[in-house]
């Protein structure tokens, strides 16, 4: 009788074990690494000192799959003290709110919000809204708001526009430091990445203390194609996907809907001007292109960089009209640039191996990242 049981209690684990989603892992925790340089503690953008990351998910009904995610370079009030910052275009199908200002000025005063195509102005608005309620700025008249974004209309009822003003003002003030969740969540809840769910990753950097011990911090919005690889392997056509009930690789990369795009932000402790940090952006992007993106026509793939040295922000208002500051030169610039490629390449990947399937609009369903067909490639 107790082997029956135990025989019964075997039979009724597996088939629980059957219905449970897979397990996801992060890239490292899965087994793999990209690139040469370590990762810092956490391999999050919050491994930069004071860079905080807020999120909120909007799972509602069968058609609501969508969010936003807002990155703030420090926990202070960031209008009355600016960091450095530039952004890199690769693909201007996009909308990056209050980009022209920073290409013009060289300084972030806003909280980067990241969400859903058509939820930009709300964002937006939002973030003034933020803005102009921090104590100290109650004679502030001109805002920035910086809005990236990526069409997530594929699962989400975009035209819904279900993301309000409060759930990007709750992203923001409930941005901290710590760990990052990844994947399926905030503006990456509804999004799609080489024709699997796609969503929100992260890593980071550290450079060696003769290289001056910076650290490199990168978070990405996945929503692009290509034809997929790891470290230079083409996994789309090793999987074989169009016998397994995914796409084929060459129907994934050439497919209009998943030319989609990609948001990618850095945040460095380098003191880097806006023109290296332009560069450093530049660097970033070379993320998508390593996992197998090319900057299709329909993609907007965008960097935005920011430095969170304290020495090099600008004070809103400030008794002295020079200011002095001391930066990296460019000779010594050469392994942050291989910092931001490696994050955003493994940022990237993260996104994918951290996402589950998604069911949404009109029954539709981005399947995750197969983990276990992996697992037996790679063996």
């Amino acid at each position: 009788m107790r082997a029956l049981s135990i025989a019964l209690l075997a039979f009724a684990l597996l088939g629980l074990a059957a219905t449970l989603p897979e397990e996801r892992l992060r890239l490292r925790e899965f087994g793999l690494k990209t690139g040469t340089l370590p990762p810092g503690p956490l391999n999050a953008i919050t491994d930069v000192a004071g860079v905080l990351v807020g999120q909120t998910t909007l799972v509602e009904g069968s058609s609501i799959r969508t969010g936003v995610t807002a990155v703030l370079p420090h926990a202070g009030n960031v209008f009355q003290d600016k960091v450095p910052a530039a952004v890199y275009v690769a693909n201007g199908f996009g909308k990056l709110t209050g980009s022209t200002q920073i290409e013009e000025l060289g300084n972030l005063e806003t909280p980067i919000v990241l969400t859903n195509t058509l939820a930009v102005p709300t964002a937006a608005d939002a973030v003034i809204d933020y803005i102009l309620g921090l104590p100290g700025n109650e004679r502030v008249e001109s805002v920035n708001p910086v809005v990236g974004e990526t069409n997530d209309g594929f699962l989400n009822d975009i035209r819904g526009r279900a993301v309000k003003k409060e759930h990007v003002l709750a992203a923001i003030r409930g941005a901290k430091g710590g760990p990052v969740e990844e994947g399926a969540v905030g503006a990456g809840t509804g999004t799609i990445c080489y024709g699997f769910k796609g969503g929100i990753g992260t890593s980071s950097r550290v450079l060696p203390q003769g290289q001056g011990g910076w650290t490199v911090g990168v978070l990405v919005q996945t929503n692009h194609g290509g034809v997929f690889q790891i470290g230079g392997v083409p996994i789309a056509e090793r999987l074989r996907l169009g016998k397994t009930g995914g796409p084929a690789a060459a129907d994934t990369a050439l497919d209009p809907p998943s030319e989609g795009s990609c948001m990618i932000v850095v945040a460095t402790d380098a003191p880097l001007d806006a023109r290296n940090l332009k560069r450093l952006a530049k660097r970033a992007l070379l993320g998508i292109a390593r996992t197998g993106g090319y900057y299709s026509n329909g993609s907007g793939d965008y960097a935005i960089a920011f430095s969170t040295a304290k020495d090099a922000r600008v004070r809103h208002q400030a008794p002295s009209p020079t200011q002095a500051v001391t930066v990296l030169r460019n000779d010594a610039v050469s392994p942050l640039f291989l910092a931001a490629a490696e994050a955003a390449e493994e940022a990237i990947l993260n996104s994918l191996f951290m996402a589950h399937r998604v069911e949404g609009k009109n029954g539709r369903a981005a399947e995750a990242l197969p983990l276990d067909k992996l697992r037996e490639l790679l063996k």
